[in-house]
């Protein structure tokens, strides 16, 4: 019997290598010796189960100790490893459960016919502000995949049932000797499904199911925002028999309202006032979300001036309150007056040069900048 190489030997590491290092060493050589890459290789299918079994020691911190002692006679009379012995594929995928395979080949380990869940549907929700205020229920239309009726299900016409493949003996899977290896692939009849049918069902094609128009109502929560995704679940397409649905998952999208906009839990909306009304001040009423409420305008706000309402916004979606809602004023110039407006306004303007010492306009823009 050939002596036993050392395993940090077999893997190319130092003996104070990280787990991380082992593993990116054991990667390396099971991609360089693995089977499918070396047809017949004899050599090549050794090696890859050698580095298989040192990794399985020096991966796990208890054997690895053991090994660091003792060496090989930590496992037994002779050193032979007394952890999973490799004999095929299945030994190896079966001992690692996949996760380093399932890396190296794009799979997570052995996989397994049965029935297959539904497919997730997605759409988008439209939502108005008014509906982000108090929340509501939407009903929605669509098409998704539904058990077929008269086949309940099975693809078989009704009467007859579906039999097991003769491909694969109903396992869903084709095993095949590969030199040292037994590797398992979908079956090519069934598709993996274990059964074949040899009457479909007129209806749905043999398919099991067909689209169906139905609908769903969708609870939309207070204060959602954009694109949120509300996951609605076992509302999605079908699944196979004894498979769970799909879920139905709604990206919202909020429609623009036309006087009010959107920031967080905050509103805000621009309203025009009269220069009397911002010059003498005033008490009005302004639109809300929810009505209307009453706002008080100093004297001498100027235009641009930005007043906050507590309260008077969006709620939280966390459901801890509300926003509030910002009010930016600004002068409305009214485009006709009449000739005594005109007059008046004339008296004011020259009651303002004299109390601002006849400045020129010119004089009065410099000013701002000096």
């Amino acid at each position: 019997m050939a002596e036993k190489r050392d395993y940090y030997e077999v893997l190319g590491v130092d003996r104070k290598a990280s787990e991380d290092d082992i593993k990116k060493a054991y990667r390396k050589l099971a991609m360089q010796h693995h089977p499918d890459r070396n047809p017949g290789d004899k050599d090549a299918e050794a090696k890859f189960k050698e580095a298989a079994e040192a990794y399985g020691v020096l991966s796990e911190s208890d054997q690895r100790a053991r090994y660091d002692q003792f060496g090989h006679q930590a496992f037994g009379q002779g050193g032979q490893y007394s952890g999973p012995q490799f004999t095929n594929m299945e030994d190896i995928f079966e001992a690692f459960g996949g996760t380093i395979f399932g890396d190296l080949f794009g799979g997570g380990g052995r996989r397994r016919a049965g029935p297959q869940a539904g497919r997730d549907l997605q759409i988008k929700l439209d939502v108005t502000l008014a509906e982000v205020d108090t929340g509501t229920t939407r009903t929605i239309a669509l098409k998704r995949r539904e058990h077929c009726a008269p086949c309940k299900g099975t693809g078989a016409k009704p009467g007859t049932s579906p039999t097991a493949c003769t491909t694969c003996g109903g396992r869903g899977q084709i095993h095949r000797n590969q030199g040292f290896f037994t590797m398992a692939t979908t079956c090519p009849r069934c598709r993996g499904a274990g059964q074949v049918i040899e009457s479909p069902c007129t209806t749905c094609k043999g398919a099991g199911k067909t689209d169906e128009k139905v609908e769903i109502a969708i609870n939309i929560p207070p204060g959602i925002e954009e694109g949120v995704r509300l996951r609605v679940a076992n509302e999605g397409d079908a699944g196979d028999a004894g498979a769970p649905r799909g879920d139905l998952y709604c990206i919202v999208r909020e429609l623009e309202h036309k006087a009010f906009q959107r920031n967080g839990a905050d509103v805000l909306c621009e309203l025009p006032f009269s220069f009397t009304q911002l010059a003498l001040g005033d008490r009005v009423e302004i639109p809300t979300l929810r009505g209307r409420a009453e706002m008080t305008i100093p004297p001498g706000t100027q235009s641009g001036k930005v007043f906050r309402l507590k309260n008077q916004g969006l709620p939280q979606l966390d459901g801890r309150g509300r926003g509030d809602q910002l009010v930016r004023v600004f002068i409305e110039v009214p485009a006709k007056l009449n000739e005594r407006q005109k007059e008046l306004l004339r008296e004011f303007a020259d009651l303002e040069n004299k109390h601002s010492g006849n400045k020129s306009f010119f004089e009065k823009i410099a000013g701002y900048f000096s």
